[in-house]
C-alpha cells in the first residue's frame, strides 16, 4: 500500500492521520486576534498598530495549529500498536471495537461514559472509535478517540489484533 512507511522505532505504519482544525475553525479566532490587536492599539495609541497585530495574529495561528497535534497512528508488524498522541496500546489487548457516530458521541462522552476511560476527543471530528481493553492489569476500561476514517481504523485494528 502507498501509505505504509518503514520507521526504525515503531515498525510499519499502516495508518496515520492528524486531526487538524478545519478551515472553518480559523476565521473567528483570527478575527478575534485582529480585534485584540486593534483594542491594544486604541488603549495605547503611542504603540504602532502593527506591533500588537504582529504579536496577536501569530500567537493565535500557533494556538490553532497546536490543536492539530493529535495524531492517530496504527503500526503493524511483530507487535502492532495503536498510538494516540504519545499514548500507545498494543493491539493484543484490544477487545470489542465499535464505531460511535457523531450523534451518539455526546452520550458516549457524557452520561454513558466512564471517568476512568482514555479519551482523545476533537469536537470538529464527527465519528469516534471505542475500543474495550482486555488487559486485566490495566484499570482503563476502554479507549474512545476521534477519527475521520473510522471504518479504516476498525478494519486495521481487527486485522492486526
Amino acid at each position: 500500500m502507498a501509505d505504509r512507511v518503514n520507521t526504525a522505532a515503531t515498525g510499519v505504519v499502516a495508518h496515520s492521520e492528524r486531526l487538524y482544525l478545519p478551515w472553518w475553525g480559523w476565521p473567528l479566532p483570527m478575527a478575534g486576534a485582529i480585534l485584540l490587536g486593534v483594542e491594544v492599539h486604541l488603549g495605547y495609541p503611542s504603540i504602532p498598530l502593527w506591533i500588537p497585530l504582529a504579536i496577536a495574529v501569530p500567537v493565535m495561528a500557533a494556538l490553532l495549529l497546536s490543536l492539530g497535534r493529535a495524531k492517530v497512528k496504527i503500526t503493524s508488524g511483530d507487535d502492532p500498536e495503536l498510538w494516540l498522541g504519545d499514548a500507545h496500546l498494543p493491539l493484543r489487548y484490544v477487545g470489542e471495537i465499535t464505531v460511535v457516530e457523531k450523534d451518539a458521541k455526546r452520550h458516549a462522552l457524557g452520561r454513558d461514559g466512564d471517568p476512568a476511560a482514555f479519551v482523545m476527543h476533537r469536537g470538529w471530528v464527527g465519528p469516534a472509535v471505542r475500543i474495550t481493553l482486555t488487559d486485566p492489569s490495566d484499570p482503563t476500561p476502554y479507549w474512545l478517540f476521534s477519527t475521520r476514517k473510522p471504518k479504516r481504523v476498525v478494519e486495521l485494528l481487527r486485522t492486526n489484533a
